[in-house]
């Protein structure tokens, strides 16, 4: 399999975990979405990232669908429940840290991508605001090593690369403010398998 895009994105990290949690081999195509975008377009035609291009060629797109397919594949070692009141735990808290992702990325975007003097301020603060208030709810369920279940669960994966993004490029959003999903981080981080998804650049 060949992962489409750079782990930068928090998107394409998360599932860059979950392959190396699952132990599926794959191949990095690190192509970056302002520079690469006509190669990206090839897989997506809306640009975005991640892509999974599977052995057969067949072509994923969105992190949620290719995560999907991943646990199809893994079967009783998803990282998400199958059915009942667990897989519902675990994905209203994957859905909270995307949240609180989305957010971030838009952030990061109106703060730091938009031409000098085309920032909105309002708008911004807004995104912001809903990005920490989202990263706040997960600390306060975090009130042992896991989100869910008392193991490692996709919600903690989703909310590893949120964090990550965030504390790369608006640390000031998050420093000194999450002390658990810090301490979250720097668990899983530990773990070779997903030190070795970190973006290098």
């Amino acid at each position: 399999m060949q992962l489409v895009g750079r782990t930068l994105s928090p998107f394409v990290r998360r599932v860059a975990v979950t392959l190396s949690v699952y132990g599926m081999p794959f191949e990095s195509l690190p192509l970056s979405t302002v520079s690469d975008g006509d190669a990206i377009r090839g897989y997506n035609p809306v640009g975005r990232v991640p892509s999974l291009i599977l052995d057969g060629g067949e072509v994923l797109i969105d992190s949620s669908a290719i995560i999907d397919h991943l646990d199809e594949v893994a079967g009783a070692a998803a990282l998400t429940p199958r059915a009942g009141a667990e897989r519902r735990q675990v994905l209203r808290t994957v859905q909270l840290a995307l949240g609180a992702t989305e957010k971030s990325v838009a952030a990061y975007y109106e703060g730091q991508r938009r031409p000098e003097g085309l920032t909105w301020p309002e708008g911004l603060a807004n995104l912001e605001a809903q990005a920490a208030a989202g990263y706040a709810a997960l600390e306060a369920m975090l009130t042992g090593d896991f989100l869910c279940l008392g193991r490692l669960t996709q919600a903690d994966v989703t909310a590893l690369f949120g964090h990550d993004f965030v504390a790369r490029v608006m640390p000031g959003l998050i420093e000194g403010r999450f002390p658990r999903l810090t301490a979250l981080s720097a668990r899983l981080n530990a773990d070779p398998r997903i030190a070795a998804t970190a973006f290098k650049g």
